[in-house]
């Protein structure tokens, strides 16, 4: 134990470290922040508002694919769902913010 100890004691004699390290710190962790920011966050924000804009122009007869791959065209919409008609005389109601695209029209027919 006491070889540590002694060893402890010699090294607080070194040199102290250099100045500046600090500002070096500060500056490359607001440049990785920065970093991040353009990578990951700002690309992020945008598709949101993306989203949220193609939700709220959704209108009755658009067609539609929801995130979980179901086609179909709204025949019914309110502020939080829509109903989609898959087939004939099938209607499945689905949350807004789960539609992924709107498809150009006629989609639906020239898929079968």
């Amino acid at each position: 134990m006491s070889l540590f100890i002694a060893s402890a004691h010699a090294q607080s004699g070194a040199a102290p470290a250099p100045a500046g390290g600090e500002m070096f710190q500060i500056v490359f962790l607001i440049g990785l922040f920065a970093l991040f920011y353009f990578i990951a966050i700002r690309p992020q924000r945008k598709r949101q508002k993306e989203h949220a804009a193609m939700v709220s122009a959704l209108s009755k007869g658009d067609e539609v694919v929801t995130s979980s791959g179901i086609l179909g065209r709204i025949s019914a919409l309110d502020d939080n769902y829509i109903v989609l008609t898959v087939a004939d005389k099938v209607d499945m109601k689905f949350q807004r913010v789960h539609v992924h695209a709107v498809l150009p029209k006629g989609t639906l027919k020239s898929i079968g």
